[in-house]
């Protein structure tokens, strides 16, 4: 299906401005604290070389996470990295429900192109069970995966071959979502890529269509529940970020994510931005694929997804530029229906 891009507009969708609304929050009013730890801790770093496939050499790797218990994911490193020279770095979030290695063939085409990727597993996908529970647990653990993204970033910048002035992050649905959390706690990434998001758990729970499993708890349960999610709500952090810019990829028909939520959790993001729509549903396919790859290039050195030479990728605002990396051409991945994933 072809992709069509759309300058993102109110007026594309034909919404007034005031329906779209974004509750101005101080920062210094928001607990940023609580995604605080010590980075003096040790890592742990547990790394076991799984397998190598189109010149990517993936790992399984774990490290022990501030927060209790070990953080779990995959690791991607270009087989082939010319000596003495230092790759990008990224940081990759998987959807939910989902574990890293539904993110893997992606992660994997872009360390094909010279960068060198870390993929999580966000906590419930460490454990049994519904990822979301409607208890204080949710709370606890959207707190720890935060805390694991930085210490994720603290991974990639202690390598000796990853370049700590040239970092991204990319998450997808309830990843981009986190990402947008991230951003107002972790300054390293120059870019943050955030795929058909919206603003966290609260917002997507509340939307017309998804009220379903809210509206079904007890009233004192949900009341709890909203009481703990809402302070670390993504979007009343996304506009606290600083030094990044952001690439928001969205669809016109998601069926889990309203046109309003998607608008909305764009204008809460700090400039520069670029946000890209898409004639797609939630699922987006393959052309947007080839937008990460195309958007990470500029930012981050490595090569682009299409034809030889320079890319260049337009933002509303002024977007620092990065050492070009040659690489290789764009490899379509392995599986393209089905799981979606290379299997490790």
């Amino acid at each position: 299906m072809r992709a069509v891009l759309i300058v993102v507009s109110l007026a594309t969708f034909g919404i007034a401005r005031a329906t779209v609304q974004v509750v101005a929050h101080s920062c210094s009013s928001l607990p940023l604290t609580t995604f605080s730890y010590d980075r003096a801790l040790p890592l742990d770093l547990r790394d076991s070389a799984a397998k190598t496939q189109d010149g990517v050499e993936i790992h399984a790797i774990s490290f022990a996470s501030p927060r209790g218990g070990r953080a779990t994911g995959l690791l991607f490193v270009p087989e082939q990295r010319p000596p003495g020279v230092r790759l990008p770095g990224l940081v990759m979030q998987h959807g939910m429900p989902g574990k890293a290695e539904y993110v893997s063939w992606v992660s994997g085409n872009i360390a094909h192109h010279g960068a060198i990727v870390v993929a999580l597993d966000a906590p419930f996908a460490r454990r049994r069970g519904d990822p979301v529970r409607f208890t204080a647990q949710d709370s606890a653990e959207q707190v720890q995966l935060i805390v694991d993204l930085q210490r994720a970033f603290d991974l990639l910048t202690g390598r000796p071959d990853v370049d700590a002035a040239r970092m991204a992050f990319v998450g997808r649905s309830y990843g981009a979502a986190m990402g947008g959390l991230l951003a107002a706690v972790e300054n390293r990434p120059r870019t943050y890529v955030l795929i058909v998001g919206d603003g966290g758990l609260v917002t997507h729970y509340s939307a017309p269509g998804h009220r379903g499993e809210l509206d079904g708890l007890s009233g004192e349960r949900r009341v709890r529940w909203l009481a703990a999610m809402r302070p670390i709500e993504p979007i009343r952090y996304i506009g606290c970020a600083t030094g990044a810019s952001f690439f928001f990829e969205a669809a016109r028909r998601d069926e889990l994510v309203t046109v309003n939520d998607a608008l909305a959790f764009q204008r809460a993001a700090p400039k520069p931005i670029e946000v890209r729509w898409y004639d797609l549903d939630h699922n987006l396919g393959w052309p947007a694929i080839v937008d990460e790859l195309d958007l990470a290039a500029p930012h981050l050195g490595n090569r682009p997804g299409g034809a030889p030479g320079r890319h260049v990728v337009r933002h509303e605002g002024a977007v620092p530029r990065v050492g070009y990396h040659p690489g290789r051409r764009h490899q379509r991945p392995s599986v393209l229906e089905g799981d979606q994933h290379w299997k490790v």
